[in-house]
């Protein structure tokens, strides 16, 4: 058994698996879908676009226990919603059917930018 999790992309146009996992790959794909689609339904509520999109999702990782890992920043340091936010994170992942224990991290390294939004949040926001 690989007791290495199972890496997903945070850059939307590439989300996939890039280690090997003890979960079977149908699985785990399906897992990775439904976790980029639950994190879809969470909104920066001073931008509307979702998380995902706007970048602020660094790293997800899905351990062989079924739980999952994830790496995320704000669009700034003192945004108002920095203490609820990787809660929200929590939750939508935690619906996802199959999922064990979810730990949201926040770090700031390395700062988000603009760059780091998929072409689908820059056309929702008019930013070309």
């Amino acid at each position: 058994m690989n007791d290495s999790p199972a890496h997903v992309s945070a850059e939307p146009e590439t989300a996939a698996e890039t280690t090997a996992s003890a979960i079977a790959p149908e699985e785990l794909a399906r897992m990775t879908d439904d976790i980029i689609a639950a994190l879809k339904t969470v909104y920066d509520p001073e931008i509307p676009c979702d998380i995902y999109e706007l970048g602020l999702i660094y790293k997800v990782d899905i351990e062989d226990d079924r739980s999952v890992k994830v790496d995320m920043t704000l669009t700034a340091p003192g945004c108002p919603v920095a203490g609820e936010m990787p809660g929200w994170v929590e939750n939508a992942i935690s619906a996802v059917p199959g999922i064990g224990a979810v730990d949201v991290s926040m770090v700031f390294d390395p700062p988000w930018t603009p760059d780091r939004m998929s072409e689908e949040a820059r056309v929702a926001l008019n930013w070309y």
